[in-house]
């Protein structure tokens, strides 16, 4: 009785959760809506009809952006400093959230709260002794210097997420890899990293988005326009082109497209990853 019960009561929720998704998903899907319709027009017909729909679809917006040698500079820029970006959070982070979930040690809990206070440090606090560390360090205007301060501000994220999957691992693993002359760093590489590729997907995903998105670091840390990132050349192109509204649209859509196929290629592996993350930990 009590089974059916809360079976009912999950019934008579279910509705109403679904019916926030929706909504969620809804307000969250209109605005690149909007952007990609506004870019199937023309200015005019904009201006005249803000709410109009693009019938026939004007493609001269798309060909002028992916004819513009500006623009795949950009994603080239966008792409190697992100990449770089992923590869020293994986790298950091993994082996940080190894040590702090495997490892004991005086002090760790205090190692990890200092990482998750990291969380509510805002990056404009440290623009400035940022800007000053890596001008000393003659990383001004390469991809590298951009790379490093965004790896280290998704570090905390990243290992709050990474510590409890690697904490779930059962302990049995890792004996009988010690039984059979694994050491530590043996079992981290060939079982541990292995067995967490949901969890390194959902961070490096995390990371991806976050890198691709960057504006104030870019436009601090870059000089030159040969190695401006997409969202510095949205706003240049967006100043260029002030008039020009379905302009603008098509290549803010260009640059968002990468991010929503990373997404799509890797969702199956984002929502396990968070749902174990949520389980284990």
């Amino acid at each position: 009785m009590r089974s059916k019960t809360q079976h009912s009561g999950e019934t008579r929720r279910g509705p109403g959760g679904y019916a926030t998704l929706i909504v969620a998903a809804f307000l969250t899907l209109v605005p690149f809506l909007v952007a990609v319709i506004g870019s199937l027009r023309t200015t005019a017909d904009i201006g005249a009809h803000p709410l109009g729909l693009p019938i026939p679809p004007v493609w001269d917006n798309y060909r002028s952006v992916i004819g513009s040698s500006s623009f795949w500079v950009q994603l080239g820029n966008s792409v190697l400093v992100a990449t770089l970006t992923v590869v020293l959070v994986l790298f950091s982070a993994s082996l940080a959230a190894f040590a702090l979930s495997r490892f004991q040690f005086r002090g760790r809990e205090t190692v990890y709260g200092f990482f998750t206070l990291g969380l509510l440090f805002p990056a404009s606090v440290g623009i400035l002794p940022l800007y000053l560390m890596v001008r000393n360090l003659g990383l001004l205007d390469t991809p590298i210097g951009v790379a490093l301060p965004q790896a280290a501000f998704a570090l905390p994220v990243t290992i709050v997420i990474l510590r409890p999957f690697f904490q779930s691992i059962p302990r049995e693993l890792e004996e009988a890899a010690a039984v059979d002359g694994a050491g530590r760093m043996r079992f981290f590489w060939r079982i541990l990293l292995p067995m967490s590729v949901p969890a390194l997907i959902t961070v490096g995903i995390l990371a991806l988005v976050q890198s691709w998105n960057s504006y104030v670091l870019p436009l601090l840390l870059l000089t030159s326009n040969d190695h401006w990132t997409l969202p510095l050349g949205v706003a240049q192109f967006s100043g260029s082109y002030l008039f020009d509204t379905a302009g603008v649209l098509a290549y803010t859509v260009m640059a968002i497209i990468p991010t929503l196929v990373a997404y799509s290629v890797a969702e199956r592996f984002i929502v396990e990853g968070l749902t174990a993350g949520a389980v284990k930990g």
